[in-house]
């Protein structure tokens, strides 16, 4: 397999370079010959007209293209409006095919159905090449039909696009079937000897800021955290309903959590009433997460992943490439994402509107992402490993300040956070003991039995109330910091013996007084365990003091009563344990 990649610039040096890959296939017509067009040009007839110069010298040659928001040659930038890449075939056993179709919502399936019955006929076909106009349209279907494919098969592929990011137009061609402004594409490639390795790279790092996807439907999000999702982009990034609202979005997509996959979701569209049409379908009930890029963990992505695909060694490698990539990192930097694919293999592609990549039979919908296909004939090359190009960030020309900018704002976040959570356990938990203090034992009992009456339930739930005995005394011989000591050792206690039993909570009632409710537990299961801590508390040792004892009563709740009339009673039972001589364990039912 060998790849020429032609700049289009005039017809005289196109047909010359035509005539040079013609030449260099020579003796060998058998040849598969693969023209890939990737054009920046929006208009028809120059498109239709390098497509006619194609059929004239090289008729034998397939090719399909789409429109794009900038091109990739030499593993770079390119400066061409108009990329051509000739892939040569030099297996006879590789075989090729086109398919393209009218892309609009309501014929999705009958499309995806032409494909696999395809697929089906034609057990060759080891991976599919998509290219497609994808502005406006919800893909989730698409990508569940595409589930249906042969589990085998690879898929990827990019969107059509346009130069400008704001401009919804886009289009698809190729040979045989013209130029449809809705379309798909479908490259179908296989054979035994074909072999290809696809996969993708991020690099783009969620902000700590979660929102609930509170309103959605399909592909429209209407509310984050209840409020219109344009709300929140504009509160927080300042982005406004003007006509670059898009290319703004695009630098910060969505994090969404697909079968265990972080995924990059772009608002399209804002729409009159602030909801925002997205790039696939959204789910209530979902959180999401606002993403930004950070150049260094982008460029560590490359070299990992990047390695992967040297260790594969290719021939060619296709790339396609977000156009919120390219915006992120400026035309002068961009290449750094693609270059250090250069010491790996022939490598281009284009910039996109949305990528695609199977995996695992799941078809799943990119933006902001990097995918990559590695393709080669025949066996790896013999020789000395490959090693992909190291970028370092030195190498740049500037680093985007919104990444230094993030970081402080993303480290200070953190430490707010932390300060609030420090805050709210303050709040709900006993300072001696970092158990829960009575408000909130009192409130955590009070729900549970409230669920308890809702569902009309007899379901256990039972209340376990400690006293330490003589604690007084202990106090006045041995000082109140032996005495915090005290309570302190039977808190561990409880939490120690406690800790294999379900749906349990532990607060201290007051003074040398605890409470542990057990939710799901039976009066017999609750006195085992208080019997228990009994045990292991009186086990403890001391510095000063000597060895202490506890006093506990148990009870279960009653159908239809109150916590009041729980708390009476379980402390009778306390009261009991204490009036029959102490350190001993006492039920009521």
């Amino acid at each position: 397999m060998k790849q020429f990649q032609i700049a289009y610039t005039d017809d005289k040096a196109f047909c010359r370079q035509i005539d040079e890959i013609n030449s260099w296939c020579g003796a060998n017509p058998a040849y598969t010959k693969l023209f890939r067009i990737y054009s920046e040009d929006m208009e028809p007839e120059h498109i239709q007209h390098i497509c006619n110069l194609l059929d004239e010298h090289m008729p034998e040659a397939l090719y399909l293209g789409c429109t794009t928001n900038a091109n990739i040659m030499n593993a770079a930038l390119a400066d061409a409006k108009i990329l051509l890449t000739c892939t040569v075939f030099e297996y006879e056993t590789t075989q090729a095919a086109i398919l393209q179709f009218p892309f609009l919502e309501e014929n999705v399936k009958d499309d995806v159905e032409r494909l696999r019955t395809f697929c089906l006929e034609n057990p060759w076909v080891s991976c599919v090449e998509m290219h497609a106009t994808i502005m406006d349209m919800s893909m989730k279907e698409f990508c569940d039909e595409m589930t249906l494919l042969p589990k085998d098969i690879q898929v990827f592929g990019g969107g059509a696009f346009n130069p400008n990011m704001d401009d919804d137009t886009a289009a698809v061609f190729s040979k045989g079937s013209g130029f449809l402004a809705h379309g798909i594409i479908f490259l179908l490639l296989g054979g035994p000897d074909f072999h290809v390795h696809s996969t993708f790279i991020s690099g783009w790092k969620p902000l700590r800021r979660r929102f609930l996807v509170t309103k959605a439907d399909r592909a429209i999000l209407y509310e984050l955290d209840g409020r219109p999702a344009f709300d929140v982009y504009h509160r927080f990034l300042g982005i406004k309903k003007n006509d670059r609202f898009f290319s703004n979005t695009l630098e910060f997509p969505l994090f969404v959590s697909h079968n265990d996959l972080d995924v990059l979701r772009c608002p399209l569209a804002v729409n009159e009433d602030g909801s925002f049409v997205m790039s696939s379908d959204m789910q209530e009930g979902t959180y999401v997460r606002m993403a930004y890029g950070v150049p260094d963990t982008i460029l560590a992505s490359i070299r990992k992943d990047g390695q992967k695909i040297a260790d594969f060694r290719p021939q060619i490698i296709q790339a396609f490439s977000c156009a919120a990539r390219r915006a992120f990192w400026g035309d002068d930097n961009i290449s750094e994402e693609t270059l250090p694919f250069r010491s790996v293999a022939v490598t281009s592609g284009f910039y996109t509107h949305g990528e695609f990549l199977r995996m695992n039979g799941d078809m799943l919908n990119f933006n902001v992402t990097l995918v990559l296909a590695a393709m080669r004939e025949g066996d790896p090359a013999a020789g000395e490993p490959v090693h992909i190009y190291d970028t370092q960030l030195d190498d740049l020309d500037k680093i985007p300040i919104i990444s230094r900018f993030v970081s402080f704002i993303e480290a200070s976040t953190a430490e707010l956070e932390e300060i609030n959570v420090k805050l709210a356990m303050t709040s709900i938990t006993d300072g001696l003991t970092g158990l829960y203090n009575r408000t909130e034992i009192e409130r955590r009992i009070r729900i549970a039995m409230d669920k308890r009456t809702a569902n009309e339930s007899s379901a256990p739930l039972s209340l376990i109330m400690l006293d330490i005995d003589n604690f007084k005394r202990v106090n006045d011989t041995y000082g109140h910091r032996e005495g915090d000591h005290v309570i302190q050792a039977l808190s561990d206690v409880l939490r120690k013996t406690v800790i294999g039993v379900h749906s349990y909570y532990i607060g201290r009632w007051g003074g040398e007084e605890f409470m542990v409710l057990l939710s799901q537990g039976t009066a017999d299961e609750a006195a085992a365990l208080a019997e228990q801590i009994r045990l292991n508390f009186a086990a403890v040792s001391y510095e000063t003091a000597k060895p202490q004892t506890v006093s506990i009563g148990v009870t279960a709740a009653r159908d239809g009563e109150n916590p009041d009339a729980l708390y009476s009673r379980v402390d009778k039972a306390l009261y009991t344990a204490k009036a029959n001589g102490k350190n001993q364990v006492v039920r009521l039912d």
